[in-house]
């Protein structure tokens, strides 16, 4: 299933690019999206966030009342408008579930989009696509807290 989302942030491309790749930052989306445990990692241009969350009711039959959620970024060099794309995965660690994308920071005027395109998989036979359509909400709920945290962050 094809996940896509959009934020737009009232800041240069290097800020936000600096913003996403704080552990700070990272931390404060965690405690955003009510994990009740979480690491953080940066190293150079590779972000890590392991996050156990509530599972989704529909999930909760096959991971219990919690998971863990590790999305990881590896961001390339900025092109010389300050554009860069990251490769995005996210997983479910002991669970059939992931998702790969790219999440791309663009330059719009004075403000800068981040972008983010996956494609969202739930390996069960028969309820996967079930699963999927289940989990994409809590999925772009997610990237949504990215827009709402970043925007305190960078007042």
């Amino acid at each position: 299933m094809q996940i896509t989302s959009s934020a737009t942030f009232a800041a240069t491309p290097d800020r936000v690019f600096a913003m996403l790749t704080d552990e700070g930052y990272l931390a404060e989306l965690c405690r955003a999206s009510d994990a009740s445990d979480f690491e953080t990692s940066v190293e150079g241009n590779h972000t890590r966030m392991s996050r156990q969350l509530p599972a989704p009711p529909e999930a909760a039959r096959f991971t219990g009342p919690t998971l863990t959620v590790v999305e990881e970024i590896a961001w390339g060099e900025a092109g010389p408008d300050g554009s860069r794309t990251g490769r995005l995965e996210l997983t479910v660690p002991g669970q059939p579930v992931q998702l790969t994308g790219q999440t791309k920071i663009i330059p719009d005027g004075d403000r800068t989009r981040v972008d983010v395109a996956g494609d969202l998989k739930v390996k069960i036979p028969l309820v996967g696509g079930k699963l999927e359509k289940a989990a994409a909400p809590a999925v772009l709920e997610g990237i949504k807290l990215q827009q709402d945290v970043g925007n305190r962050w960078l007042a």
